[in-house]
């Protein structure tokens, strides 16, 4: 019970946590697709891995029931989007020492298209701004990892749940022990009738 709780708590934070970061990095993707250039990978890694973990963060909590049964499963997958947030925020790690109050860019400049290099070039709006630019990367990037640390508990504490199921395997032994004493007393009584029949033979004496 106490591990279900847990599990049902952090997930609502994963949720919580994750639309922040759909959103921030939506707000990129839309920029570059208008501008009709590539999004860059460090932005597409993490987006698409948050948009896939939201979705089955709702699942595993409306369908509970099985959840439960299949607790070990969840757990896996689970860890597997912990390591997806370890590479989406590998990739934007070149924002983490980034100084949002006066940031030009640095080595990504030209990378941030219509943010960035581009943007100046063309007139672009989006690339008004640098410092909102960083810091959304930025709080993209920390929530990144905070998910990271939430993915890993989930796994853990769907681990707790799985090891607190009944395992039906000791529910086979014990109905075969049972059937076995059963075979057991009637072959015993087989045995005793045949002998009590052997008994009532008559016997001739030539």
């Amino acid at each position: 019970m106490i591990g279900t709780l847990f599990f049902i708590f952090d997930r609502l934070v994963e949720i919580v946590f994750l639309i922040p970061i759909i959103g921030m990095l939506a707000y990129f993707i839309d920029g570059f697709l208008k501008a009709n250039i590539i999004t860059p990978v460090y932005i597409l890694v993490l987006f698409i891995v948050s948009v896939i973990a939201v979705f089955w963060c709702f699942d595993t909590m409306i369908r509970h029931a099985t959840t439960k049964r299949s607790a070990i499963f969840v757990s896996f997958v689970d860890l597997l989007f912990f390591g997806a947030f370890i590479a989406g925020v590998y990739e934007l790690r070149f924002i983490a020492n980034a100084n949002c109050g006066n940031w030009h860019g640095d080595g990504e400049y030209v990378s941030l298209g219509p943010f960035g290099l581009y943007g100046a070039q063309t007139g672009n709006p989006l690339a008004n701004d640098l410092n909102k630019t960083c810091a959304m990367l930025k709080a993209s990037f920390a929530m990144g990892i905070m998910e990271v640390i939430f993915f890993f508990w989930s796994a853990l504490w769907a681990l707790w749940i799985w090891r607190g199921q009944p395992r039906p395997v000791a529910r086979k032994e014990v109905r075969g022990s049972s059937s076995s004493r059963r075979r057991s007393h009637s072959s015993r009584r087989g045995h005793g009738s045949r002998a009590r029949s052997s008994s009532r033979r008559p016997h001739y004496v030539v």
